[in-house]
């Protein structure tokens, strides 16, 4: 067959109308569909997930009703290469899936590697407190994947890639952005969220529901984040990921004030320090923080004020910088209840320091509520940095 039988003879080089663009072909049961590269199975299943006739889905490939008919029945074949990329475009499929070598799917296969790469170089950057280089990698792979998808092109490579860099994205940002902004994180999170419901992958869906809670945690949605936290919990398929969830999921606990909720987790998180891997986020460290922070935000802070005199366990592995901030914010606040304003004022400008450096503007302010009334040289310093900050991020 080197001819397509378009209708009335003419070539329609229209694309697909969007709401026939749809993330159909990511799900497990297109993927198997899909391995087979028969055509008349790839477009039954088209047909099936969209509710189109024989008559409908002919208009959107141009070809008469009578040939969907033959081509489904296997009566008839199309081996040119040209139309198998005619067809493969109309109905948003890499061509590599009928057979068809093309120079810009090779370039698309590339890409993905190359996209892969760079979230896990942004990932190891925000961790090491270098969120704002992470957010300069990301930003260009996010246009590029999202234009891919918009394009009608939504394989599932291409879809899962695009999750992990919408949430690599929204967590960077929710280290650079000022609090007045955080809702634009957790508008990232939010859309990767939105897509790996489609994907239908338990591990995948744990880590969007992970990052997206914190986000919203740190908007200020505190009952949202918990929903989403515990669902993450109920989701995440092995040690490694509960232990990724519970210190995020206690502190959004001790945030929403649900004290019981708080507890249990935190010794959930503590009894499995003993048998899971320590990371820059799971270890004593940031454990002792989160529980200082949340028995203050429990109504406990003399149980909190106890704790701080007996000290910081021993690191056992290397925290994350920007957690060196925060611990020290979080204590500094433990010692201005306790009446030490001398060694809370040392905290507050040692974490003012720091978090100038890493571009932190959010957790300046928390040293600015945190200082305003007692330390007015801290608070004014903590300002000062908050004000350069925010000047570089408009120019």
């Amino acid at each position: 067959m080197s001819e397509l039988p378009y209708r009335n003879g003419s070539d329609p080089s229209a694309r697909p109308l969007a709401r026939h663009v749809t993330w159909h072909w990511a799900t497990p049961q297109a993927q198997a569909v899909l391995a087979t590269r028969d055509l008349a199975a790839i477009l039954r299943f088209h047909r099936r997930v969209h509710g189109q006739s024989q008559a409908e889905a002919a208009a959107i490939l141009g070809y008469d009703k009578t040939y969907i008919s033959a081509l489904e029945l296997q009566k008839r074949t199309i081996t040119d290469v040209g139309s198998l990329r005619n067809v493969a475009d109309r109905l948003a499929l890499p061509p590599h899936v009928l057979g068809v070598t093309d120079p810009a799917d090779t370039d698309h296969r590339a890409m993905l590697q190359f996209g892969q790469s760079t979230v896990r170089l942004a990932e190891i950057a925000r961790q090491s407190g270098h969120a704002s280089e992470a957010v300069t990698e990301l930003w260009p792979l996010v246009a590029r994947l999202e234009a891919r998808a918009a394009d009608g092109h939504t394989e599932r490579d291409v879809l899962r890639l695009l999750a992990h860099a919408r949430l690599s994205l929204g967590t960077a940002l929710g280290n650079v952005l000022p609090e007045e902004h955080l809702s634009t994180a957790a508008r990232w999170t939010a859309k990767s969220l939105d897509l790996v419901s489609h994907l239908a992958e338990a591990a995948l869906t744990s880590t969007a529901l992970r990052m997206h809670g914190n986000e919203l945690r740190k908007a200020g949605l505190h009952g949202a984040a918990v929903d989403r936290l515990l669902r993450a919990s109920t989701l995440t398929p092995n040690q490694a990921g509960r232990a990724a969830v519970l210190p995020l999921l206690a502190r959004a606990a001790g945030a929403l004030g649900n004290a019981e909720l708080f507890d249990r987790t935190l010794r959930e998180a503590q009894h499995l320090l003993q048998d899971a891997e320590h990371t820059s986020l799971f270890n004593p460290v940031a454990l002792y923080e989160i529980r200082m922070r949340g028995l203050v935000a429990t109504g406990r802070p003399r149980t909190a004020i106890r704790e701080v005199e007996c000290g910081a366990p021993t690191a056992t592995t290397t925290v994350a910088p920007q957690w060196r901030v925060i611990e020290l914010i979080t204590v500094g606040r433990v010692r201005m209840l306790a009446g030490d304003a001398r060694a809370a004022a040392d905290l507050f400008d040692a974490a003012t320091r720091e978090a100038t450096v890493q571009r932190l503007p959010h957790q300046l302010q928390r040293i600015i509520r945190a200082s305003k009334d007692t330390l007015p040289e801290t608070s004014d310093a903590a300002l000062l940095a908050l004000g350069q900050i925010r000047t570089e991020m408009a120019a």
